[in-house]
């Protein structure tokens, strides 16, 4: 039975840690797909707040938009990481519930209420884009 030089050990460890790098790779890269955004269309969402979600992986927007009807759509946006957003000018307190604001979002292609974040344009006339 041999033993183990420090040298193996090392190429030993660097080896598990790469395979462990690249098992666990793809499912980030996965997360990151924006795959069921429509990046073709913008759709312009006119309403109100209801809430603001300053989390990571993504911050989320929930934003009731009047329907036409007489009701309301909650509409599901979703925007980058609290990092990517401060670095284009966003902070936790920008939006709070009962703000009235225009989103254009990217929708989704399967025709649900949701997106991703292009652009908000608050009351004032601020616009913050989403700076993917």
């Amino acid at each position: 039975m041999g033993f183990l030089t420090g040298e193996a050990i090392k190429n030993r460890f660097l080896s598990v840690l790469c395979l462990s790098l690249l098992a666990t790779a793809g499912a980030a890269f996965a997360h990151h797909s924006s795959a069921m955004f429509d990046g073709n269309r913008v759709v312009t969402l006119v309403g109100e707040i209801k809430e603001f979600d300053w989390t990571n992986p993504h911050c989320a927007i929930l934003i009731d938009v009047p329907d036409g009807k007489g009701g309301v759509a909650e509409w599901s946006v979703e925007g980058g990481s609290p990092n990517t957003m401060v670095n284009h000018g966003w902070r936790r307190s920008v939006l709070k519930p009962g703000d009235k604001v225009s989103i254009d979002v990217n929708p989704l292609k399967n025709g649900d209420h949701g997106g991703r974040l292009v652009r908000v344009t608050l009351s004032d006339g601020t616009v913050l884009t989403a700076g993917y």
